[in-house]
């Protein structure tokens, strides 16, 4: 029997993924079908990201499952059309991405770099940092992309803790959890990074509250989701010397209207959403697998737990 798998993401992307879906699904032994325009009424599996225009899943009767090319499924995991299974997007390249720009971020805080890159002509401050084991760096959230970062870093000897909602067990570093695991995670963290998911439970995690908890000049980097960050409370945080540094990633509002006061505060560095992004060599092979599980009946890899968001 063939196998139908729609391709419901950026028309751009689609010459980019076609060859490499192709290949993975004729390795895997499949007959398949795959395409930008299929019968509804024959599609087994969608290859899904949230701009790709898919809204209504009631048409596609013989859907069995659809696989995201996001990590994040906030636009999707409340669709109330859709009733089969939902995978999010877990692979390596996407991880390895992720990892490599929070510890690029976390050593340039740490290390001093943005001094030494503003250094006026002629200043000489040789100032050196402490090593990595007295400095305490929080990791919020420690799904795929949260654990690799903690994983990462508390193997150059930073003092490591982790938050996450339910218990985790990570050689190397403290792992916390729940709302007194979140106030502890915060008032020792000299260096904060928000890999949480972006769901009601998750919204603004960094509040007036919070915020207060740091450490005084305490540094954020966020390349989570923006409804992490209560902005307004974010921004004087930092002008009142709370918060002393800012990296974020992402924003409620995207792109970053040009109009909004992070641009040109001097303690925030905006970047494009660029810590990491979908890989499609390795995305298709994680999509291809889980379509081989569901055509020999074994469980989807990544399920979303849609009544937690992620």
């Amino acid at each position: 029997m063939t196998v139908n798998v729609l391709f419901s993401a950026r028309r751009e992307l689609w010459p980019i993924y076609e060859p490499l879906l192709s290949r993975g699904l004729s390795d895997a032994g499949l007959d398949f079908a795959l395409g930008t325009e299929l019968e509804p009424a024959e599609v087994d599996y969608v290859v899904y990201a949230p701009n790709g225009g898919l809204r209504d899943f009631s048409p596609l009767t013989r859907l069995r499952a659809v696989l995201s090319l996001w990590a994040g499924v906030e636009n999707i995991a409340d669709n109330e059309t859709l009733t089969v299974p939902l995978a999010r997007m877990v692979d390596h390249g996407l991880t390895q991405g992720m990892t490599e720009w929070v510890v690029g971020h976390v050593l340039r805080y740490h290390l001093g770099m943005d001094a030494h890159i503003n250094a006026a002509e002629g200043e000489w401050n040789p100032v050196a940092p402490p090593l990595a084991a007295d400095r305490s760096v929080s990791i919020l959230g420690l799904g795929v992309l949260g654990e690799a970062a903690a994983r990462a870093l508390a193997a150059l000897n930073f003092r490591v803790t982790g938050w996450s909602r339910s218990r985790k067990d990570i050689p190397g570093v403290t792992c916390l959890h729940g709302p007194e695991g979140l106030r502890r995670a915060l008032s020792d963290a000299e260096i904060v990074v928000l890999l949480l998911p972006n769901t009601a439970a998750t919204e603004n995690t960094l509040n007036p509250e919070t915020l207060a908890l740091l450490p005084k000049g305490a540094r954020i980097i966020n390349p989570g989701r923006g409804q992490l960050i209560d902005d307004d409370a974010l921004l004087v945080a930092l002008d009142e010397g709370q918060v002393g540094h800012a990296t974020l990633d992402v924003f409620r509002t995207e792109p970053l209207p040009p109009e909004h006061p992070y641009w040109s505060h001097p303690n925030v560095t905006v970047t494009p959403h660029i810590a990491s992004e979908t890989r499609p060599a390795t995305a298709a092979q994680v999509i291809c697998e889980n379509i081989r599980r569901g055509e020999a009946g074994k469980p989807f890899l990544h399920l979303v737990d849609r009544s937690l968001g992620y």
